[in-house]
């Protein structure tokens, strides 16, 4: 039997037919999709930039590359009533791994998965220059808060200087509202940047944290600096002058909000020369919560089910529990004559008694 096929002007015979096909297939398979509608789209906007950044670095189980970017300054849109109106993450991602980072969600927008955040850590270029032109548009007074979303002093800012970088521009102006959110005791490196600015600007730093138990401490927040060593660097700040204070957040339930716990790190920021002492509860957006389930999971199994009844419906604790830990808070502060930046959570509420906003302890007080 013989076959006719297209590009051949002699038939093929059954032999021939079967070889053809096959090469066929090969190719097909190789070059071209069957089913064209099925195929991912490439990454668009962020994704893209993101994904055409250059490998600039590495360290441990970490990928650092530069990020093109338009914009340092965000204005904040949440429901949660924050305490300020603008945001700088110099990073995006973040290397230190904390168990129960909210943060997570944003390499979401680099069509990346959660546990990407701490793997693949890029670092804003051009960023002192873009925070010069911001600033000049906005008003005195206006509350900026640095590093809500990752860490601005993880370990690649001690080679790319980002963070100092725009402690450099602010310390060209006047009048903002500057808070600073911290793990790390390198923040100590750019003290006499933080004086300058704090000459001319109201300057608020936050120390994170979270148990004095550095066992603890180790498997919640495995790459962040040890807690002793983050109270070692509020005493240099609140030394040089610098107003400064610890956030013990977040409370945990049944893993760091006990009364010995949150008295144990009142305690140290005390003796640290704390300014202030303040706390929020754990916040855990979907994104966050399979990475939290599992470290519950493994260390904690008896708080399992008292998790997934807290979370299931909501990213927030009860108001209730809200209010309990804010009296334990201010409680400690009498003790240790601590000052409190918020003496509570503010919450929202909308016309049929549903909880819209619930305001967090960052980063600025009265």
């Amino acid at each position: 039997m013989w076959f006719s096929c297209p590009g051949f002007k002699t038939p093929l015979d059954a032999s021939q037919m079967r070889r053809y096909a096959t090469l066929q297939g090969e190719y097909m398979a190789k070059v071209e999709t069957l089913f064209p509608i099925l195929e991912s789209k490439p990454p668009a906007g962020l994704a893209a930039i993101a994904a055409e950044a250059p490998l600039d670095s590495t360290g441990c189980l970490t990928e650092y590359r530069p990020l093109a970017s338009r914009s340092i300054v965000n204005k904040t849109t949440s429901r949660r009533g924050l305490p300020f109106t603008h945001a700088i993450n110099p990073y995006r991602g973040c290397e230190f791994g904390c168990r129960y980072c909210y943060a997570r969600y944003t390499h979401e927008f680099l069509e990346m998965a959660p546990e990407e955040f701490e793997r693949k850590i890029y670092f804003k270029q051009n960023a002192a220059w873009l925070l010069e032109q911001e600033l000049r548009r906005l008003k005195p007074g206006t509350q900026i808060a640095l590093g809500t979303a990752t860490d601005p002093y993880q370990p690649l800012e001690r080679r790319q200087c980002v963070t100092r970088s725009l402690l450099e521009v602010f310390a060209r102006h006047t009048e903002f509202k500057l808070g600073i959110v911290t793990k790390s005791p390198l923040i100590v490196r750019d003290l006499d940047l933080m004086k300058q600015i704090s000459q001319g600007n109201r300057l608020t730093v936050h120390l994170t944290v979270t148990t004095v138990d550095v066992k603890l401490a180790r498997i919640l927040e495995p790459r962040a600096p040890r807690p002793d060593l983050r109270l070692q660097a509020l005493k240099r700040l609140r030394e040089a002058g610098l107003r400064a204070g610890v956030m013990c957040s977040p409370l945990m339930p049944g893993i760091t909000d006990s009364a010995a716990s949150m008295d144990a790190v009142a305690r140290a920021a005390a003796k640290a020369g704390a300014s202030f002492f303040v706390s929020g509860a754990l916040f855990l957006k979907p994104c966050s919560l399979p990475t939290f389930f599992e470290f519950v999971e493994r260390h904690f199994p008896e708080q399992v089910e008292a998790y997934r009844r807290r979370y299931e419906k909501s990213a927030f604790v009860s108001a209730t529990y809200r209010q309990r830990m804010a009296e334990v808070v201010g409680s400690l502060c009498r003790k240790y004559r601590l000052g409190r930046m918020r003496t509570e959570e503010t919450v929202k509420w909308n016309e049929s008694g549903g909880e819209v906003a619930q305001q967090p302890w960052l980063p600025f007080g009265s």
